[in-house]
C-alpha cells in the first residue's frame, strides 16, 4: 500500500547526553495552575478540578529556532512551562503510581494568541485557534529521570531581551505532577511520547519582532527562542 503523499516526519525532542531524539505523540496542557497567573486573568484560584487544551505534536520546536511572529494575531503572549515527557501508556492512573509514568521533564512555552483567547471565551467557543497554531509549544531537550529525579520544586523564570517577566517555582504548581497525570489519564488513556505542559506563573505579556526569550527551569536546559 502506498500514500498519496510522502509521510511528514515526526516532531522529536532531543534527550540530553544521549543520540536519541524522542518522538512527540500528543501535547496536553493544563490551564491555570499557579494561582498567582490564575488571579492575573481575572479568576479565582480555588483548587477545582484541573482542566485541559491540547496543541499539535508539530507545534513543537527546538531550543535555538527562530520563530516567525504568527498569523492573525495582534497580542502574541508568552508563557513560560515545565514539561513532562510520559514514557509508558496508561489509564486511570493512580497518583501514587504516577512518577512511574514520567520519563523526562523539560522547560517549554505555551505561545497563546491573546486576543483570539479573549473573543474565543467571550463566545464560549474552543481554544483551538488561540493555543494551537504554528510553533506554539517550544521545548528543551529533554532531562531523564534517572539523571535529576522527579521535579516538586525549583525556580522557574522567563526573561526577554534580559529583562526577567516571569518568576516563579515548581512548588507553587495547584495541581502537582502526579495529580495532573491521574487527572489527565482519566480522559485519556496516555502513551509514550505524550508531552504535558504544566501550567505557567504569573507575569505573563506580549511578544514582538526581534524579542530573545530564555526560559529557565533549575537543572534542566535552559531554551532559547527567538521572534523574528
Amino acid at each position: 500500500m502506498g500514500y498519496v503523499f510522502a509521510l511528514p516526519e515526526t516532531p522529536t525532542v532531543t534527550v540530553v547526553g544521549t543520540k536519541d531524539n524522542f518522538p512527540v505523540r500528543r501535547i496536553y496542557c493544563v490551564g491555570q495552575n499557579y494561582a498567582n497567573h490564575v488571579r492575573e486573568m481575572g479568576a479565582n484560584p480555588e483548587r477545582e478540578a484541573p482542566f485541559f487544551f491540547s496543541k499539535p505534536a508539530d507545534a513543537v520546536c527546538a531550543d535555538g529556532s527562530k520563530l516567525p511572529f504568527p498569523l492573525a494575531t495582534e497580542n502574541l503572549h508568552h508563557e513560560v512551562e515545565m514539561v513532562v515527557a510520559i514514557g509508558k501508556n496508561g489509564k486511570n492512573i493512580s497518583e501514587s503510581a504516577a512518577q512511574d509514568y514520567v520519563y523526562a521533564y523539560a522547560v517549554g512555552l505555551d505561545l497563546t494568541r491573546r486576543d483570539l483567547q479573549a473573543e474565543a471565551k467571550k463566545k464560549g467557543r474552543p481554544w483551538a485557534t488561540a493555543k494551537g497554531f504554528d510553533n506554539s509549544a517550544p521545548c528543551s531537550t529533554l532531562h531523564r529521570v534517572d539523571e535529576v529525579g522527579h521535579i516538586s520544586q525549583g525556580k522557574i523564570t522567563l526573561s526577554i531581551n534580559g529583562e526577567t517577566r516571569q518568576e516563579g517555582d515548581i512548588s507553587e504548581l495547584i495541581w502537582s505532577v502526579s495529580e495532573v497525570i491521574s487527572s489527565l489519564s482519566a480522559f485519556f488513556e496516555l502513551f509514550p511520547g505524550d508531552l504535558i505542559y504544566t501550567g505557567t506563573p504569573s507575569g505573563v505579556g506580549p511578544l514582538k519582532r526581534g524579542d530573545k526569550l530564555i526560559a529557565e527551569i533549575e537543572n534542566l536546559a535552559r531554551l532559547n527562542i527567538e521572534i523574528v
